[in-house]
């Protein structure tokens, strides 16, 4: 009986914890480059049960158990959002494989999906609430207007003609290795610049997030949950009356 507590315990942090990320990924739906997250839960090693020989002391293998699931790991889906046109000139968009760079205020640098760009105080181009954003050089790009338009491979010219600069577009070898900060940016290694990405000038990315799904997702795992948590008060209410009832007898 008290192994039934370990299973729906667990069950009910998996269901949160699968409600949380939908939750997440349903609130980024209108994100620009939002990459939506999928949570995984594996289960704790296997318990062995083994019955022990009265001569020899032997034990000899008779089933295995595995008590609760636990969280695995939290994965990010890369794959390609929906390219929209928005006829803005500070909008950009990567077609296939990359990120932006952004770099914040204290100097760190982070990396992105997102294109939504706009001027800064000073005339730099920057992901308005995070940071400047950088070219292939790490370096920051100063444009001083928005009369501008990119070229495919994400360089920029003013209206009246002139190059100002190159947007950088960073590739990983293992994107893996990036984790999600408090701010929806990616951090923990080093892109290296692509040399022929394809950058659309005027277009926006919009969330990978499949919003049928994860709506779907959300009342199957809501309904497990609620079902774990009336299972584990009818447990409760069991044991209530072994403690009680039985002990009198």
């Amino acid at each position: 009986m008290f192994k039934g507590f370990y299973n729906l315990t667990s069950s009910m942090l998996t269901h949160q914890q699968n409600l949380n990320v939908i939750a997440n990924n349903m609130v980024n739906i209108s994100t620009a480059g939002y990459k939506q997250d999928l949570y995984t839960a594996s289960t704790f090693d296997d318990v062995m049960y083994s019955r022990m020989g009265n001569k020899h002391n032997t034990g000899q293998e008779i089933g295995r158990q595995s008590y609760i699931r636990a969280a695995s790991r939290i994965y990010t889906d890369y794959t390609q959002g929906i390219l929209e046109p928005t006829g803005i000139a500070l909008d950009f968009a990567i077609h296939g494989d990359g990120f932006f760079a952004v770099q914040d205020p204290d100097g760190g640098i982070a990396y992105t999906r997102m294109g939504n760009f706009s001027l800064d105080d000073e005339g730099y181009l920057c992901l308005p609430g995070y940071g400047q954003v950088l070219d292939p050089e790490l370096q920051p790009i100063y444009l001083g207007t928005d009369q501008i338009y990119g070229g495919n491979q994400g360089t920029i010219y003013y209206d009246e003609g002139g190059l100002i600069g190159q947007l950088g577009v960073f590739l990983f070898e293992d994107t893996g290795a990036l984790e999600r900060n408090g701010e929806g940016l990616f951090v923990g290694a080093q892109g290296t610049a692509a040399q022929d990405a394809e950058v659309l000038n005027g277009y926006l990315e919009r969330s990978n997030t499949d919003i049928v799904k994860q709506m779907t997702e959300m009342i199957t795992y809501q309904r497990a949950l609620q079902s774990a948590a009336q299972v584990s008060k009818m447990y409760d209410q069991l044991m209530t009356k072994a403690a009680t009832e039985i002990g009198r007898m």
